[in-house]
Order: structure tokens, then C-alpha cells, then sequence
């Protein structure tokens, strides 16, 4: 009886070694795939934020300042890259087919809804999983000081009796800046020669070295020279004066015309395939990221307007952008499809 209890007790407590051993094995073949099911490992390396235009402009400054804030939240680096080219696209595309890890999370510009409408991006906003939206800016005609315009009127007049010679920089070919200064002219029957770089950044650069004669980036990308006197905005195309220059007038109060889509929008996204869990961490720790004192008050300085919303309504907002450039650029006449 001793020896056929001691074996069968044996015989439990093998079973019970090898089911125990059967799940520490489990749980170490599927460790990775846990992490990235949302568990709290997660981040436990830096997160790489892509801006698809060159350092200096709105978009690329934005980010710099929010993953500054981002990174005490989520306890680990966030590393702005810059990948230019193709108006856009390149950085787009690069974001887009990254691994669904969270690790690469993109900064999206209003653009990622004009380029495929203007066939110059192969994807559209489907592939992102949006995690929230950061801010909102309009389009401003800006000069250097010592152009002869003091005001948008004089500007439109020039250009309407010198057609096709006033250059225009924008923020590349497509580009939300483009599209403005196409509006532009066609609702003041004047015509500029556009001249597009890799982002508003470069453009100012260009406006500042005489290159071009104008720009139609938003306040915050040319707050900065106009403060200190090298640069004049001549108006402003929006609903209302905006808090970064309350000096300048709306296009509307000087010329009675109003061009109401001439805005830009940027938030964050992650590869469609991300799992949820990540990108709710993600999502929490950036709209906790455009809560920091300093970050607000580095888009106050800087004359960057602030407007967060959450995925569901950033992706809301993609939908309908989509949907007004594709009907807005073959009116136009500017799809190459």
C-alpha cells in the first residue's frame, strides 16, 4: 500500500512539474507577442516620430516640441526623424509600412489626404491607425519688409497686372500651402509662378534669401521673422484675426473674399496594423503630451494653434478631408491620375 501511494504521488506531482513546465515554456515562446498585445513592458526602447518634411517648418517644430513633452510620460526617448522628399510621400510611406509595433509612430500632415488625389501617393489615410489629432493652422500671404506691398490688396493688384511673375514658394508640389495659393488665384483671378520646396520651412528660408516673393505657410512658420521686422504678413485666410499676429487682417476684411479651407491640420498615427492596446498607450501618452505647461506654452510663443482630439474624432476628421480634396482637385485641374 506504501509503495503504490508513493507511486502514485509520484506519478501527481510529475504531471504537475510537467503541465507547470509545458506553460513557462508557453510563456516564453509567446513573451514578445504579450509585449505587444499591450502589455505594461511596453515602451521599453525609444519611439521614433517621423515628420515627412525638413526641420524648421510648423510640422516639423510641433513635433520636436511634443515628443519633448511625450517622452516624460511615456519614460522613454522620442526621436524626431526627418524624412523629406516627394512633397511628403516619401515619409508617409515610410510610416505607413513600418513594423505595427509602436514603435514608429508618423506625424501626419493635412497632405496625407491631397497626395493621393493628385496622384502622387500610392496610399491613402486607411493605412495609418489614428491616434489623435495636435493642432490646426490657417494659410497667411507673407513678404519680405522691404516688398513694395503694405497690404494684400496692393499684392493681388501687382499680381494681376504682372500674370505668372510673382513667385510663390510653397511647401512642395500638393502640399496643403500649394493648394492655398492655387485657391488664391483662382478666386482672385490673379496667377503665380509656383515654386515648391521640401516643406514650408525651406520656403521661408527662400522668401528670406529673395528666391521667392511670397509665401502662404501659416503665422507660426513666419512669426519669428515677422517679430523681429524681416518679414510682413499681409493677411491672413481664415474665419478670424489669428492670436499669432492680431495685427494682421483677415483676406476677408481687406478684399470681401474668403477662402475656407485653407487651413492644415497634424496628428499622430501608427501602421493600421498596430494592436489596439498599443495604440491606446501611444494615444494616452501623446494627448497627455499636449497637456504639459511647457509644451503649451511653446505653441503659444510660437503662434501654433493647439486643438487635440482622439482617434476616433482625428479619424473622422481624415475621412472628411479626404473626401473634400478629392472632389476639390480635379476641380481644380491639378490631378495627374
Amino acid at each position: 500500500m506504501v509503495l503504490k501511494r508513493t507511486i502514485k504521488i509520484g506519478i501527481w506531482t510529475a504531471s504537475v512539474l510537467a503541465v507547470l513546465l509545458i506553460l513557462w515554456i508557453g510563456t516564453r515562446l509567446t513573451g514578445d507577442s504579450g509585449r505587444e498585445a499591450g502589455s505594461t513592458d511596453f515602451p521599453d526602447k525609444p519611439i521614433t516620430l517621423i515628420v515627412p518634411y525638413a526641420a524648421g517648418g510648423g510640422t516639423d517644430t510641433t513635433a520636436r516640441a511634443l515628443a519633448k513633452a511625450t517622452e516624460k510620460v511615456l519614460g522613454q526617448p522620442v526621436i524626431v526623424v526627418n524624412r523629406t522628399g516627394g512633397g511628403g510621400s516619401v515619409g508617409l510611406m515610410e510610416g505607413a509600412n513600418a513594423k505595427g509595433d509602436g514603435y514608429t509612430v508618423t506625424f501626419l500632415p493635412a497632405e496625407l489626404t491631397i497626395l493621393p488625389h493628385l496622384g502622387l501617393l500610392p496610399i491613402t489615410y486607411e493605412k495609418f491607425k489614428p491616434i489623435a489629432q495636435t493642432n490646426f493652422d490657417p494659410s497667411a500671404i507673407t513678404v519680405r519688409q522691404d516688398a513694395p506691398w503694405h497690404d494684400v490688396n496692393e499684392f493681388l493688384d501687382f499680381a494681376k497686372a504682372h500674370p505668372g511673375e510673382l513667385k510663390m514658394g510653397n511647401a512642395g508640389t500638393g502640399s496643403i500651402w500649394h493648394l492655398a495659393a492655387v485657391t488664391l488665384e483662382r478666386e482672385t483671378g490673379v496667377k503665380f509662378a509656383h515654386i515648391p520646396f521640401e516643406g514650408a520651412g525651406p520656403a521661408v528660408s527662400a522668401l528670406m534669401d529673395g528666391f521667392v516673393d511670397a509665401v502662404p505657410v501659416s503665422p507660426a512658420e513666419v512669426k519669428k521673422y515677422v517679430d523681429e521686422g524681416k518679414l510682413r504678413t499681409l493677411a491672413v485666410n481664415a474665419d478670424k484675426r489669428s492670436e499669432a499676429l492680431p495685427d494682421v487682417p483677415t483676406l476677408e476684411e481687406q478684399t470681401g473674399i474668403h477662402v475656407n479651407f485653407t487651413s492644415t491640420w497634424r496628428g499622430l498615427a501608427v501602421p493600421k496594423d498596430t494592436p489596439d492596446a498599443i495604440a491606446e498607450v501611444l494615444a494616452g501618452a501623446f494627448i497627455k503630451g499636449t497637456e504639459d505647461r511647457a509644451f503649451r506654452d511653446y505653441m503659444k510663443a510660437n503662434g501654433l494653434g493647439l486643438l487635440v482630439k482622439d482617434g476616433k474624432a482625428f479619424s473622422k476628421q481624415l475621412q472628411e478631408s479626404d473626401d473634400l480634396f478629392a472632389k476639390m482637385i480635379p476641380e481644380l485641374g491639378l490631378s495627374r491620375k
